[in-house]
């Protein structure tokens, strides 16, 4: 399966609980923090609901 990094670019203040939870569940906590995750349907779908505070990009390999 593929993988794919994903920062955060765009802080989680003044954002709804439930986007803070969702990227505490990514594995992000601090701004330009970058993840690499296996590209699954329940992490695109996580990625999709906080897109806006987010840069994905495609792991080569």
């Amino acid at each position: 399966m593929k993988k794919i990094k994903i920062t955060q670019v765009k802080s989680v203040i003044d954002r709804p609980e439930r986007q803070k939870k969702t990227m505490e569940a990514l594995g992000l906590r601090k701004m330009n923090a970058t993840v690499e995750k296996e590209a699954t349907p329940q992490i695109l779908g996580m990625v999709e609901k906080v897109q806006h505070l987010v840069k994905v990009e495609e792991v080569a390999g």
